[in-house]
C-alpha cells in the first residue's frame, strides 16, 4: 500500500474521465445509460483486482458499441447481458489455455482500421443526435440523410454540440492548472452550465429507477448458433483490444510486465459479473489506461479505487447526470469517433506496405459490418503475409569469362514460378550460367520449371551448374527423393569467430578443436565449397602479410578477409629480421622471396599489436628469457626496436615500443633487395598496422618516422583504418 499516494491522485483523475465516457458508449450502443456506469465500476474493481497488468483501466469501450447495439436491437438489453456473461467465460477458458499471446498476432493495420471505422460510424449516427434527429440503422443512411438532418436542424440542441466540442478542441491550449480538470469532464460541464443558464431547450438524461430497475438476463428467445457468434465475436473483441491494449501500456512505465493470460481471465470474471447486473461489455480501454499512466499511477490500485468512485457516483450522484444534455454526450462521442482516425497509425502501417489491409478493414466496417469487415482485414494481412514469405528475387550477372552467375533467393513455390521462368528465359542460349539456389524451400512447381528450363537451355547448347547453399531441395527432388513438406529449419547464425570456451565451455580441451572442425563442415563448409573448388588450382594473393603468432590476432577477422587474399607469416613479435642478420632466419626470409618473386603481392603488411609478450620480454630484465634460449636469441631482431625507446620505461612503454616495433620492421623489409626494388618501382607498397585488443581498432601505422614514444605528436597520424565509399 505504499504506492497509495501515487494511486489515489490518479485514480481520482482516471474516474472522472471515465464518467463521461462510459455514459457515451452506453448511448451509442442503445444500451441504458446506466449500463455504462456499471460497466466502469465493475471493470475498475474486478479487472483491476484479477487481471495481470498494473496500471490498465478497464470499461466500456467505443470499438465493441456496433456489437452491442446489432444484439440490443436484435434480442434485446436481458439477452444481450447473457451474451455478455457467456463471453467472459469463454475468455476465462481462454486465458486458463494460455492463449492470450494468439491475441498479439492480429495485424495492427487490422486492429487501427477496425477502430477507424467504428470511429467514424459512431460519428455518422452521433452526428444525428447533435442536429437534433435521431441515428438511423447504418452507416450508409446516417452519410445519406446527413443533409437533410443539417436542414432541419433544431438551433438550442446544435449549439449545445458545437460548445461541447468547441471545449475539447481549445482544452489542450489552456494553462497547465486549468487542464488538471480533464477535457471531456470539463466539456460537459460547460455544456451544462450554459444549457442551464440561458434555459435552452435540450434532451434530458434521466437515471431515475435505473438502479432499482434491475433485471437478471435472459435467453434469447431462439437462433441459438448466431447467439454463439455473438458470444464468441464478444469474447474475441474485447480480449484483443484488452490485450492489446496491455502491450501498449507496457512501454509507458517502468513498473512490472503484464501477465497476458491472467489478464484474460480477469477480463473474462469481469465481463460475467459485468452481464449479471446489468453492464456493457468490459475491455482494456486505452485512453484511460494512458491517462492512468500520466497521472502518476503505480498499481492495480488505481483502477480499482477509479471503479469505485464511479460505483458511489452512481449511488449517491447519479440525479446530476440529468443536468446533462443529451447532445453534449452526443458530441463527445461524435470528437472521439474522429479521434480514432489517426495519421500516426496510417504512417506506421503505410512504412509496412500495410496501407490496403487498413483501408479494406476500414471500408468493410463501415459498408458491411464490423465482424465482416475485420475477418476482410485479417485475410488481406494473410494473403499479402503468404506473398512476401514466397516472395523470389532473381540476380543476374556476368562475370569476366562469358559465364552468368544467377542467385534466387526466397521460398520456391507456385507463387514465384512466372517471376522465376521469366528472369531464367531472358539469359541468352548457349551461355555457361552458374545458378546458386540460396533457398529454404521449393515445391514441385518450382522444381519442374527450373528443370525444364535447365533441360532446354543445355539442349541449345548452354551449360548449367546448380550450387544449393542450404539444403539440396533440387538434387533430392531431381533424384526422385520424398520431399519434406516443411520449409528448412534456420541455422544458428555462424559464430566462429568466438573462442570456444564462450561456445563450448563445458566441453574437453582435447575434444575442441574436433568438434570445431565439425561444426565447419556442417555449417560453414556449405557456404565456401564452391570457393575453395576455384581456389584449387593455385592460389593469387595479392597480400605479405606479417603478424603477431599471439593467439588474441585473427587477421581475416580484423581485415574481413577470405580465402585467398592473404599470404601469412606469423611468429612472435611479428619480427622481420634483416637481410644477411645473425642469427639469420630462413623462415621469414623464404616466405618473402616467394611472395615478392612467385606470387608477386601488391603488398606487405607488419601487423602489431598492443600488450604483445615478445615486447614484454624486451622490455624486462633478459634474465627472464634465461631458461628460454630459443625465444632470446630470436628476440635478438628485435633489439632495433628497442633501441629506438627513448625515456622512461613507464606504464605506456610497452604500447610505445609495439608500435615502434611495426615501424622498425617495416624498415626491415627494405633491407631485402628485391623488396627494395619494387617499392622504389611503384610495384609494392609496405602497409603498417596496429591492433588494440581493449578497443578491438585497427589502426594504420605511417612507415619511416621516427617517434621516442606513444605521446609522440607522429603517433596522432596512427589513425583508424578509412572505411571504403559506398
Amino acid at each position: 500500500m505504499c504506492t497509495l499516494r501515487y494511486d489515489l491522485p490518479a485514480s481520482l483523475v482516471v474516474f472522472l474521465v471515465a464518467v463521461p465516457l462510459s455514459l457515451g458508449v452506453a448511448l451509442a450502443s442503445g444500451a441504458p445509460l446506466v449500463a455504462g456506469l456499471v460497466a466502469a465500476a465493475v471493470g475498475g474493481i474486478v479487472a483491476g483486482a484479477l487481471g495481470g497488468s498494473s496500471v490498465q483501466v478497464s470499461g466500456p469501450t467505443a470499438s465493441l458499441t456496433l456489437v452491442i447495439a446489432g444484439l440490443v436491437h436484435a434480442y434485446g438489453w436481458q439477452a444481450t447481458c447473457l451474451i455478455t456473461v457467456l463471453a467472459g467465460a469463454v475468455q476465462v477458458l481462454l486465458g486458463a489455455f494460455k492463449a492470450a499471446r494468439a491475441a498479439l498476432a492480429v495485424s495492427p493495420a487490422v486492429v487501427h482500421g477496425m477502430l477507424a471505422g467504428v470511429g467514424i460510424i459512431i460519428a455518422l449516427a452521433q452526428l444525428h443526435v447533435v442536429l437534433g434527429g435521431s441515428p438511423q440503422h447504418s452507416a450508409w443512411a446516417n452519410l445519406t440523410q446527413l443533409p437533410g438532418q443539417i436542414i432541419d436542424m433544431h438551433g438550442h440542441k446544435v449549439m449545445v454540440g458545437v460548445l461541447t466540442v468547441t471545449v475539447l478542441l481549445v482544452w489542450d491550449r489552456l494553462p497547465k492548472p486549468v487542464r488538471a480538470v480533464p477535457a471531456p469532464l470539463a466539456a460537459l460541464l460547460v455544456a451544462a452550465g450554459t444549457a442551464w443558464m440561458f434555459n435552452w431547450s435540450v434532451t434530458r438524461i434521466d437515471l431515475s429507477g435505473a438502479i432499482t430497475g434491475w433485471a437478471p438476463p435472459q435467453l434469447p428467445p431462439d437462433d441459438w448458433h448466431n447467439v454463439v457468434g455473438a458470444v464468441l465475436l464478444v469474447a474475441l473483441l474485447a480480449g484483443a483490444e484488452s490485450l492489446l491494449c496491455c502491450v501498449a501500456t507496457d512501454g509507458t512505465h517502468t513498473g512490472r510486465r503484464s501477465d497476458l493470460d491472467r489478464e484474460l481471465s480477469g477480463q473474462g470474471v469481469a465481463n460475467m459479473v459485468s452481464g449479471v447486473l446489468g453492464g456493457l461489455p468490459v475491455a482494456g480501454v486505452i485512453v484511460r489506461s494512458t491517462t492512468n499512466v500520466r497521472a502518476g499511477a503505480r498499481s492495480h490500485w488505481s483502477a480499482i479505487l477509479h471503479g469505485v468512485w464511479v460505483l458511489l457516483f452512481a449511488l449517491c450522484l447519479g440525479w446530476t447526470i440529468k443536468l446533462i444534455p443529451m447532445e453534449a454526450l452526443a458530441a463527445l462521442l461524435v470528437f472521439i469517433g474522429l479521434r480514432t482516425i489517426s495519421l500516426g497509425h496510417v504512417r506506421k502501417v503505410h512504412g509496412h506496405n500495410e496501407v490496403p489491409v487498413y483501408l479494406v478493414t476500414l471500408g468493410g466496417v463501415i459498408l458491411v459490418g464490423l465482424a465482416e469487415g475485420v475477418l476482410a482485414g485479417l485475410a488481406l494481412a494473410a494473403l499479402l503475409a503468404l506473398r512476401r514469405l514466397t516472395r523470389v528475387t532473381v540476380d543476374k550477372r556476368e562475370e569476366g569469362n562469358g559465364r552468368v552467375r544467377a542467385t534466387v533467393s526466397g521460398s520456391l513455390t507456385f507463387l514465384g514460378v512466372p517471376q522465376l521462368t521469366q528472369e531464367l528465359r531472358a539469359i541468352p542460349a548457349s551461355t555457361a550460367v552458374d545458378l546458386d539456389l540460396n533457398i529454404d524451400f521449393m515445391d514441385n512447381a518450382a522444381f519442374e520449371a527450373i528443370h525444364s528450363w535447365r533441360l532446354d537451355h543445355e539442349r541449345l547448347g548452354g551449360t548449367v551448374t546448380i550450387d544449393e547453399l542450404h539444403d539440396e531441395w533440387y538434387a533430392m527432388a531431381a533424384s526422385g527423393t520424398r520431399m519434406f513438406p516443411a520449409k528448412s529449419p534456420p541455422k544458428p547464425a555462424g559464430r566462429w569467430w568466438l573462442p570456444w570456451t564462450h561456445r563450448r565451455p563445458d566441453t574437453a580441451v582435447e575434444c575442441q578443436l574436433i568438434l570445431g572442425a565439425d561444426e565447419f563442415h556442417r555449417r560453414t563448409a556449405p557456404l565456401v565449397r564452391a570457393i575453395f573448388t576455384e581456389l584449387a588450382a593455385g592460389q593469387e594473393p595479392s597480400h605479405l602479410f606479417i603478424t603477431c603468432a599471439d593467439s588474441r590476432i585473427m587477421p581475416s577477422l580484423i581485415t574481413s578477409s577470405g580465402p585467398g587474399d592473404l599470404f601469412t607469416v606469423r611468429n612472435i613479435g611479428n619480427l622481420v629480421p634483416r637481410a644477411g642478420s645473425d642469427p639469420g632466419d630462413d623462415s621469414v626470409a623464404a616466405a618473402i622471396e616467394y611472395a615478392t618473386r612467385v606470387l608477386n603481392v601488391h603488398t606487405i603488411t607488419v601487423c602489431g599489436h598492443s600488450s604483445c609478450g615478445a615486447m614484454a620480454a624486451l622490455l624486462r630484465d633478459p634474465a627472464t628469457t634465461a631458461e628460454l634460449p630459443q625465444l632470446r636469441r630470436w628476440l635478438r631482431h628485435g633489439g632495433a626496436s628497442l633501441s629506438r625507446l627513448d625515456g622512461a620505461r613507464d606504464d605506456g612503454a610497452l604500447d610505445a615500443l609495439c608500435r615502434l616495433n611495426v615501424r622498425q620492421q617495416l624498415e626491415n623489409l627494405r633491407t631485402y633487395g628485391k623488396v627494395d626494388e619494387q617499392v622504389r618501382a611503384g610495384r609494392l607498397k609496405l602497409v603498417g598496422l596496429y591492433f588494440d585488443i581493449a578497443s578491438a581498432r585497427v589502426q594504420v601505422v605511417p612507415p619511416g618516422e621516427p617517434v621516442a614514444d606513444a605521446d609522440h605528436p607522429s603517433f596522432s597520424r596512427c589513425r583508424p583504418v578509412p572505411r571504403p565509399a559506398t
